[in-house]
This record gives C-alpha cells, sequence and structure tokens, in this order.
C-alpha cells in the first residue's frame, strides 16, 4: 500500500514590516539635531556626521528588499528652521510577489516653518513578478525648502530581465498649508516591457525619475538645470516656486549619471555620500 501525503497550498509566509519615524529641530547653535527617532521593525536608520549643520540619515532595509505582504513606512519631519536629508543605504529591491499580494510603502514628510527637507532615496528597482503600491505625502510650508527625487528601474537589464508581469501604483501629493500644490500618480499593470515600448510612453526606456523642488528661489534655479538636462527629459516651473523635472533614460546607468549633476545643482552641491559611491 503507498501513503499518500497532502501539502497545504495556502502556507502562510512570514512578511518584512518596517517603521521609521525621524523628527529634527534646530538648537541654539544654529545647528539641526535629532529630536525624536524611533525604529522598528526591518527598518532602521544610520546618521553619517552632519554637513554643515544638516542632520543626515541613511534608511537601511535589513530585510534585504520588497516583496508582496511586506508593509514599510517612514516619516520624516523638519521642525521649524531645522535641516535634515534623507537617502537610503543602496537601491530599493522589489522582488516577485506570491499571487497578487501587494508590497507597500508609505512616506510622510514634513517641513514647517524655514525648515529644510531633502528626500533623495537611491532607485526603485522593479523585478519581474513584483507587486507595489506606493505613497508618498509631503506637507511643506510656504516658506521652507523641500526637495524630493524618486528614481525608478524597469527590470535588471544587464540580466536581460524584462518585465512580463508587473503592478506599479505609485503616487505622490505635496500639500501647503493643507492645499495640493503637487499631484502624481504612475499606474502600470501586465507586461510592463511593451507598456514601455509604445513611443508615447517611454520609447523603450527602462529608467525613469521625478524631482520635486518647493523652493522661494526656484525660479532662479530653472535655467541651470535645463542645461544640464539630457534630450529625453524636461523641467518647468508649476509656480515661481516649484521646479518639476522630468528624466526618461535608457538604463539605470544613464539615469543615475543625469541625476546627478541636476542634484547637486539644486542642493548647491550637498547631495547625500551614498549617491557618490
Amino acid at each position: 500500500m503507498t501513503a499518500h501525503h497532502s501539502i497545504k497550498s495556502d502556507v502562510v509566509l512570514q512578511r518584512a514590516r518596517g517603521m521609521l519615524n525621524i523628527s529634527v529641530v534646530r538648537s541654539s547653535d544654529d545647528r539641526s539635531r535629532l529630536k525624536d527617532l524611533r525604529q522598528q521593525g526591518s527598518y532602521r536608520a544610520i546618521f553619517p556626521r552632519p554637513i554643515l549643520g544638516t542632520v543626515e540619515a541613511v534608511i537601511i532595509n535589513t530585510a534585504g528588499g520588497i516583496t508582496g505582504g511586506d508593509e514599510f513606512a517612514t516619516a520624516i519631519a523638519a521642525n521649524d528652521h531645522a535641516k535634515i536629508s534623507v537617502t537610503t543605504q543602496a537601491a530599493e529591491r522589489i522582488y516577485r510577489a506570491r499571487e497578487f499580494t501587494l508590497g507597500s510603502m508609505q512616506t510622510r514628510l514634513c517641513a514647517k516653518a524655514n525648515a529644510q527637507l531633502y528626500w533623495l532615496p537611491q532607485e526603485t528597482i522593479l523585478f519581474e513578478g513584483s507587486r507595489l503600491c506606493r505613497r508618498l505625502e509631503a506637507e511643506v510650508a510656504e516658506d521652507s525648502k523641500f526637495l524630493m527625487v524618486e528614481p525608478l528601474i524597469f527590470g535588471r537589464e544587464a540580466s536581460g530581465e524584462t518585465l512580463k508581469s508587473c503592478y506599479l501604483d505609485d503616487s505622490v501629493c505635496i500639500t501647503t498649508g493643507g492645499k495640493p500644490i503637487y499631484v502624481d500618480r504612475i499606474k502600470l499593470s501586465g507586461d510592463v516591457a511593451s507598456i514601455l515600448k509604445r513611443p508615447a510612453v517611454a520609447n523603450g526606456g527602462r529608467a525613469m525619475a521625478s524631482i520635486v523642488l518647493v523652493d522661494p528661489t526656484a525660479k532662479a534655479m530653472l535655467a541651470g538645470v535645463q542645461a544640464l538636462l539630457p534630450s529625453s527629459a524636461g523641467a518647468s516651473l508649476l509656480a515661481d516656486n516649484i521646479l518639476v523635472v522630468r528624466l526618461l533614460c535608457a538604463d539605470s546607468f544613464a539615469l543615475r549619471n543625469a541625476l546627478l549633476p541636476i542634484l547637486k545643482h539644486l542642493t548647491h552641491n550637498a547631495v547625500p555620500k551614498n549617491w557618490r559611491l
């Protein structure tokens, strides 16, 4: 007699959770310092030696990436007159998800009166079969300085990987005084590689980035940014204090080469060290 053993298909897999809250204040000697730090689960932050009185934070995902069912949340606050620059230790990798379970990334940013907040994560790389829902919300005071970049890489070209099955729902909302000043959303599903080949979508490009600068001096920065742009990028003002840049490149290498000079210009050469390695 042969014994038959059934194998459960509804195995519950362990999922990664990460939470990081950071707030900074200005001290009496005109330097910024940590006020609050809370880190939990698979998110950690390290703080390299500050430059020019600015707190620099580097986010580390100890889980090594994000897959379906993982949940990560970040909250960064720059209180009145404080300065903080936030980046990631490495590119964030979004791995294949089981069935249609989404990975989640939620980011809340707040730049209060006369504060400066730079949100400069390194690339997010989407792998075949990945499923990601990402939300970024920022509240920016009228007289503060806010800079964000979000680079996206669609598959690892060096490995011959193409995104035949992928899902991305990515949105950004920036407000001032509770009113939206910038809203953007990217939603892609299915054969993303074929979608990106369309001339009206990406014309074959596999890397893109959005940059938003909210700053009273944004208008004066426009000409310098435009001089640095590749032919597949554009920059414009939504208002005198809101500068938006879009870049589309063939691959991650070309995107990084295009981004770095622009970020140097917009930060007055205060790009986090991780971007220069």
